[in-house]
């Protein structure tokens, strides 16, 4: 079975020859510009749709499929989400993880379960570890090093040291 990464989602058509506009997950959006297809769920299965052009507004990027000629031939796909197969994943350097990767770990600090990593908040500084505990209540680590001190997925665990009043 092929395992696929949500990377962006259609928020919305542009202009009226089939062009629609793509909002990135991932953190360089030129990482369209590596594809010559994307996959979008139709029907209850994932169809490929290959990639004929591609530009960029703002934070969007702005793609035209091939055979796909005309707003209307488009415009249900508006709200759907892309993905790619996981053979089409970059490799990363060391010590760089897909988030997709980290959610569901267990975050312990001292031996100590305080939580799982629930989300990853994506920002221009540093990426923000978001953990829900047990009890349910939310904390938010910087993930640097100097509270992030080991991530071991095959463990299923993310090694964290953190401050006075991080926890309340």
């Amino acid at each position: 079975m092929m395992s696929y990464v949500k990377i962006g989602i259609i928020v919305n058509t542009h202009g009226i020859k089939g062009e629609v506009k793509v909002k990135n997950f991932t953190d360089d959006i030129d990482r369209f510009e590596e594809l010559d297809y994307i996959l979008i769920e139709d029907d209850g299965e994932m169809k490929k749709f290959h990639i004929e052009g591609i530009r960029y507004a703002k934070s969007l990027a702005i793609i035209k499929f091939e055979n796909y000629d005309n707003i209307n031939d488009i415009e249900h796909f508006k709200g759907r989400d892309i993905y790619i197969e996981k053979t089409q994943l970059r490799k990363l350097p060391e010590d760089t993880y897909h988030v997709f990767d980290l959610i569901g770990l267990n975050v312990i600090e001292n031996g100590k379960h305080i939580g799982k990593l629930v989300d990853v908040n994506q920002n221009a500084y540093q990426d923000i570890y978001i953990v829900k505990t047990e009890e349910g209540k939310i904390i938010q680590i910087p993930a640097v090093k100097s509270f992030v001190k080991s991530i071991n997925l095959q463990k299923g665990i993310i090694e964290v040291e953190l401050i006075e009043g991080m926890i309340q």
